[in-house]
């Protein structure tokens, strides 16, 4: 298995019980062919630009282990949770 992170921005006026629930979805995800090894809410933070006509987002940083479907499928999940304003996947170097 190879080294992830990945970086999920949240809309800043979903509730906290949602944000929760997509982040336990999007973590189980990769539990399923990998283990998650550290998660890192970093809290709003101001973006560079607008987004959507939002100043801020709620940031989470993960990192994990995992196998290449596992990040294909976090991808496809990502992208369909209203929660996500967006999220990258970067991998680690060994």
């Amino acid at each position: 298995m190879r080294k992830y992170e990945a970086i999920v921005m949240f809309y800043p006026n979903v509730e906290e019980e949602k944000r929760q629930k997509a982040l336990d979805r999007l973590k189980g995800i990769l539990d399923q062919d990998g283990k998650v090894t550290n998660v890192d809410e970093w809290g709003n933070r101001k973006l560079a630009y607008l987004i959507e006509y939002h100043e801020d987002a709620y940031y989470v940083l993960l990192e994990f282990e995992a196998e290449t479907k596992a990040i294909t499928e976090f991808d496809r999940v990502a992208k369909i949770l209203d929660p996500v304003m967006r999220h990258m996947v970067v991998r680690l170097e060994d």
